[in-house]
């Protein structure tokens, strides 16, 4: 089996169209279901929504985020 450095110096050689397909097909026998992830995501919103509800948080325009960044 090929090392991580030994496999990135021939993709290093790739077209840049097929490094990105290679990297798609990595990142995605990356990105597996995971049950603890979603949950303790699910939990992060819902404390959002209530503190936001509550009128616990500051919120920001979205005029105001998208002239932060032009």
């Amino acid at each position: 089996m090929l090392t991580s450095q030994q496999l990135y110096q021939q993709a290093h050689q790739l077209p840049a169209l097929e490094k990105l397909r290679l990297a798609e097909l990595l990142l995605a026998d990356l990105d597996l279901p995971d049950s603890l992830c979603d949950k303790v995501w699910a939990n992060e919103a819902k404390e959002r929504w209530q503190a936001y509800q509550a009128g616990e948080l500051t919120t920001v325009s979205y005029d105001a985020v998208m002239a932060k960044y032009q």
